[in-house]
């Protein structure tokens, strides 16, 4: 099939260059020339595993352009992948969008076409494109718009697309999914050959699909991610009770974790969410309820909670440091997780800014985001640092934003001899207590204290 894809973020990038590799012939369309010179160059502009081998796998079916005139008019179906930044009131700025909307129906024929919402959109927002497409486009279009809403974990987004657990489609009319059938099919059915490099899980053998309106599936999303950033603010809500009373938090998440209507997936207390989806999307929520008189404490709970937690780092250094005026603390992690360069709502950043509103000079070590730091954060007043021996060198304390595996296995006895006081703060739960101890380390951990931590390895050794 022809496909045009608006947009080369995440999601669109992702998106076209997986569409690609599974044999449809696609066009990624940004209005950033720059952008797209280094895509047709063959330079990807974000960090993603595997995404560039598989690139290179499709590049006989795979183009960029900056003119709508040139991806759209052939195409059967187009997905508008662009962003929908929040606004001040926290409601979705819809204004690229609109942009797309207008610009690909100049192009709308009489051949049917698919238009596909694949952005995070508010509800109603299928019936507004389909709309604006038909006030500009005229009598003579025939198409159908479609919420398609992407459910992609950054740093795992080629293997969610290639294997997803299931796919969305919201349509008021049949045509419209069939065609989405058709183009899915590779993934429906799973009948591609897996690249060498990323192979099919044993487990998957066909992806569900779900059918539904045009509001329900934009709902599916913001109901998804509101409830996986409910589940997490959730734990690290009982992480707080858990350092009161001397639990251990980890080992409270396997508990209740092992029951099957809980599951222990997004039970790992820490510093919070992050990220371009949760907040975004959290807010665009309370926003859309608001329009219709309502409200929603349990999501606005949530928000409130992950924002305390980052706000509990520099209370847990001001508890062990006492002052923090003119103290150097090392960020360790910027992107706000592991395998991405994306520093959208990443917790580092908030957390540095705390740090140094209080006196502090920070310094943040991240082991693939930090050129782009530089770029977008110039004027945070952090020190961000490629070489972590120049990060951790003087440091009064440490502290794990982001749980890369290098941190993880870090040896500390080789850097905190040159730590100003080796005082670690683990805000992921991914560090190993003994290890840190044996390196003259004073380890924190958020949710765990030291009484808690020993009991709970006394008990795993029993």
């Amino acid at each position: 099939m022809n496909v045009a894809i608006i947009g080369t973020g995440y999601v669109g990038l992702t998106s076209g260059v997986c569409l690609a590799f599974l044999g449809h012939d696609v066009w990624c369309l940004d209005t950033d020339e720059e952008k797209v010179a280094s895509l047709q160059a063959g330079r990807l502009p974000i960090f993603e595993p595997h995404l560039e081998p598989l690139a290179r796998l499709a590049s006989s079916r795979l183009r960029f352009t900056s003119r709508y005139a040139g991806a759209i008019p052939e195409a059967e179906v187009v997905m508008i992948c662009v962003g929908t930044p929040p606004g001040p009131d926290g409601a979705p700025d819809l204004s690229y969008l609109s942009a797309a909307a207008q610009q690909l129906a100049g192009h709308v024929s009489g051949r049917f076409m698919v238009i596909v919402n694949k952005s995070t959109v508010p509800i109603g927002s299928g019936n507004w494109v389909g709309a604006l497409v038909r006030e500009a486009a005229g009598a003579g279009g025939d198409f159908a718009v479609v919420s398609n809403p992407e459910f992609l974990r950054e740093g795992n987004a080629v293997e969610d697309s290639l294997y997803p657990d299931r796919i969305v489609l919201g349509a008021e009319e049949p045509r419209a999914l069939e065609v989405m059938r058709r183009l899915y099919r590779p993934v429906i059915d799973q009948s591609f050959a897996a690249p060498s490099f990323l192979p099919r899980p044993n487990a998957v053998v066909a992806t569900p699909v779900v059918e539904t309106d045009l509001a329900s599936a934009e709902l599916v999303k913001y109901a998804a991610n509101s409830f996986l950033a409910l589940k997490i603010s959730y734990i690290n809500e009982i992480s707080r009770v858990a350092e009161r009373v001397g639990a251990d938090v980890a080992q409270v998440a396997r508990g209740i974790g092992l029951d099957a209507r809980i599951g222990s997936r997004f039970l790992n207390a820490g510093v919070g969410w992050g990220g371009s989806c949760f907040g975004k999307d959290t807010a665009a929520l309370l926003a859309t309820a608001a329009e219709y008189g309502l409200e929603m404490p349990i999501v606005s709970a949530a928000r409130r909670v992950n924002d305390s937690q980052r706000g509990r780092v520099v209370e847990m250094l001001l508890e062990e440091l006492k002052i923090l005026k003119g103290r150097t603390i090392t960020l360790l992690g910027a992107s706000f997780k592991p395998e991405t360069d994306d520093l959208r709502d990443a917790p580092s950043l908030d957390i540095a800014q705390r740090l140094i509103s209080r006196g502090a000079r920070v310094r943040v070590h991240d082991p693939v985001s930090i050129p782009r730091a530089r770029r977008e954060y110039p004027a945070l007043g952090a020190v961000f640092n490629e070489d972590l021996t120049q990060a951790l060198a003087g440091a009064d304390a440490a502290v794990v934003v982001t749980e890369w595996p290098l941190y993880r296995e870090l040896d500390w006895a080789a850097f905190a001899p040159a730590m100003r006081t080796p005082v670690v703060l683990d805000g992921r739960g991914c560090l190993d207590r003994a290890r840190l101890e044996a390196a003259g380390c004073r380890l924190l951990v958020l949710g765990r204290t030291a009484a808690g931590m020993a009991a709970a390895a006394v008990g795993t050794r029993g």
